[in-house]
């Protein structure tokens, strides 16, 4: 049965039901407490949507939906200068911009799923990292025996949850395909919410999915949509610093949608359930969803939306400028038109609402040769994007070279068993869990670095580790002393950590699967998790009350990554989490105006001071940069008794450590700052960042020259 025939029926609500949905709207607008102007907060996330170009001629994502990227323009700031974490994964990087904690402090840094062992360190398990938040590891896959919370804080708890401090405030909090909270398995989310002997959990897998999962409202105390005619439950958040008790929210489209008096995406079609649209909505979905929500007066809503490189009718993906590509592209453009249209015409505009939009991660896509020569597949003329010189590829077409790494590593003489976490930047796990120094690791890591295989699309054989440690990497070999440095080490579940990492060569994806063969792959072309710029550098763009009108900045403008999204909203609606982000608020795109005096005392030097942070903090900072660099010279070296690689491992621990002491130090002055109203310590401020400033120099010239490293 077709989409349009199975959501034929029409969800059009009477005037008794408009009148009501009126008074819900109104009922839940009046207790909300934001700050100033901002009545509405839209955050959406989306899933590999560029905005610099992949090919030279061809306009990027943004560049194609000009109805997003003029009302960005027009209205706020685009920060060019953003990055992701590590890994750069859709689950990791969506749960750090919503949070605001690198990868260390909540447990998840392998992305979409995550390495554990199991009890006595001879099976590793992998379970997915899409989870509802208080979901355990062992509620994931049971074989691990893992009862630490899948999110999971350095001091073992529950990572707190980005809606509570909306809705300590009065507001509802709507989330729309969005990762880690909403229900997404079946049928262990709907069990532990709803009950093991409930209606729910008596129906089948497909139903559970169609009706509970993808689709949530954490509710306010009060609220009129938490209601039992609305199915609401107990919102349960066992760790959360000062309790939460008495919140209730509603799951799953079956209740959320007659809630808000029905729902129809901008093609038209009535949404009832989850199922035929699943978690790659396009935004004539998620834009349509999140319209109605904002208008039935839930004020917060989180959103998510697909790629626009994929098709999203059959199992295959398009390169930079073919015309499917660009005719995808100009349906999203359509969508946002419609949407800051509708939300203009009904009174919610830049004026009152904070519009936030941002990608998880970057990709590199693997093609063959664009033909015709100087091809542009569209062009733009005004806000209308216009088919100019559509690209097709070739020989072999668009498609990611899938590559056996276990095969690879066996035909180079080395038998050593591992597992994968399947990727062009696996993280290797070990049986037995040896220790970076054990030969078994140390050889199998040399393996890898010498490793070559055929690019299908050149013809050519490429190194696997990746091609050059220029100013720009491209690949790279860090153990768990250099993942500490990334923040990729569990801090409180060492289960979870990797053996080590391989940031491979970004043409390739590496498995261990029988099933997969070796070769092009049609289905997937746009590789991500690696370290290579085009992969880690993304974007934030933001609009609303607040919020300074830049226009677009440069990446060189300033640094920012995934983790200072969450202190940035923080500031600006005026709420504080109930906890210390790792974060800094980005004060570069805020108004002066709505700052609070702490941040106006000694603002320059504060401003160094976060900009030093992000460079010895962030896992695309410099400081990352040079261990990345001091890692893979380390590990690939071959000295006497191992020396350079001791050597070096333990300047990178030391720089660790010292990285710690200083960022340590700073999170607390900005915190202060920013939430506390405590104006920054001069004095301690440019201390501060002279110790950064030094250690970033000894790092970088280690980088330079790692044989004198530690001479």
């Amino acid at each position: 049965m077709s989409y349009a025939v199975r959501f034929r029926r029409s969800l059009v609500p009477t005037l008794g039901g408009a009148v009501l949905t009126l008074g819900l709207a109104i009922s839940a607008q009046a207790q909300c407490q934001l700050n100033g102007k901002i009545k509405h907060v839209v955050y959406v996330e989306f899933d590999n949507v560029h905005f610099t170009r992949d090919n030279p001629n061809v306009p990027s994502d943004l560049e194609q939906m000009p109805n997003l990227l003029n009302f960005i323009k027009h209205n706020g700031t685009l920060d060019a200068g953003d990055h992701t974490v590590l890994i750069s994964h859709t689950a990791n990087d969506i749960l750090t911009t919503e949070i605001g904690l690198y990868s260390d402090n909540h447990g998840v840094f392998v992305a979409n799923s995550f390495g554990v062992f199991e009890p006595g360190n001879q099976k590793i398990d992998m379970p997915s990292s899409f989870f509802y938040w208080t979901d355990l590891v062992s509620d994931i896959t049971p074989s691990t025996k893992d009862n630490n919370f899948a999110l999971v804080t350095p001091e073992g708890k529950n990572v707190p949850a980005p809606w509570v401090p909306f809705t300590r405030a009065g507001c509802d909090v709507a989330a729309f395909s969005t990762a880690n909270i909403v229900l997404e398995r079946t049928p262990f989310d709907v069990v532990k919410v709803f009950g093991a002997g409930s209606d729910q959990a008596m129906e089948s897998s497909g139903d559970q999915f169609d009706h509970y999962v993808g689709a949530a409202i954490h509710c306010s105390i009060n609220s009129p949509y938490c209601t039992q005619a609305n199915h609401a439950v107990a919102d349960v958040l066992p760790d959360e610093p000062g309790s939460y008790s008495g919140y209730q929210a509603v799951f799953g489209l079956k209740y959320i949608a007659p809630a808000l008096g029905g729902l129809t995406d901008y093609n038209g079609n009535a949404i009832t359930g989850f199922g035929n649209i699943g978690f790659d909505p396009i935004p004539a979905q998620t834009l349509a969803v999140v319209e109605t929500m904002l208008k039935k007066g839930i004020p917060v809503v989180f959103a998510y939306i697909a790629d626009a490189h994929d098709n999203h009718i059959a199992e295959s993906t398009f390169g930079p400028g073919e015309a499917a590509y660009v005719q995808q592209l100009a349906d999203y453009n359509a969508s946002f038109g419609t949407f800051f249209a509708n939300l203009k015409a009904a009174g919610l505009d830049e004026t009152n609402t904070l519009f936030i939009f941002t990608p998880d991660e970057g990709d590199h896509p693997v093609t063959g040769t664009a033909s015709p020569a100087g091809c542009d597949g569209a062009k733009i003329e005004g806000n209308m994007v216009v088919p100019d010189v559509p690209c097709t590829y070739g020989p072999n077409g668009v498609g990611e070279i899938d590559l056996r790494l276990d095969l690879a590593a066996q035909a180079a003489g080395n038998n050593t068993p591992f597992t994968i976490h399947f990727d062009d930047a696996p993280t290797v796990y070990i049986p037995g869990a040896p220790g970076p120094n054990d030969s078994e690791v140390r050889g199998l890591e040399h393996t890898f670095a010498g490793l070559t295989g055929l690019n299908n699309h050149t013809g050519q054989n490429e190194s696997l580790l990746g091609t050059g440690l220029g100013p720009e990497l491209q690949g790279a070999l860090v153990d768990p002393v250099g993942q500490k440095m990334l923040h990729m080490n569990a801090l409180v579940d060492p289960a979870r950590t990797p053996t080590f990492t391989f940031f491979g060569n970004p043409n390739f994806f590496f498995n261990t699967s029988p099933f997969i063969p070796n070769g092009v792959d049609s289905g997937f072309a746009w590789n991500h998790g690696d370290i290579q710029p085009e992969i880690g550098r993304t974007f934030i763009a933001i609009a609303g009350p607040g919020v300074r009108n830049l226009g677009i900045t440069s990446p060189h403008d300033f640094f920012t990554d995934h983790v200072d999204l969450r202190p940035t909203l923080m500031l600006l609606t005026g709420l504080k989490d109930d906890y210390v982000s790792d974060g800094r608020a980005i004060l570069e795109l805020i108004d002066p105006s709505v700052l609070p005096s702490s941040l106006h005392a000694h603002s320059d030097t504060l401003l160094r001071l976060g900009q030093v942070y992000k460079q010895i903090n962030a896992p695309f900072g410099e400081l990352a940069k040079s261990t990345l660099k001091v890692s893979t010279h380390a590990i690939t070296s071959n000295s006497n008794g191992d020396q350079t690689y001791i050597k070096l491992e333990n300047a990178i621990a030391s720089w660790t450590t010292e990285r710690d002491a200083i960022a340590a130090q700073i999170k607390s002055l900005l915190d202060a700052a920013e939430f506390h109203g405590e104006a920054i310590d001069e004095q301690q401020a440019k201390q501060l960042i002279r110790s950064g400033q030094a250690l970033l120099a000894r790092a970088s010239s280690c980088a330079e020259e790692p044989e004198d490293c530690g001479e």
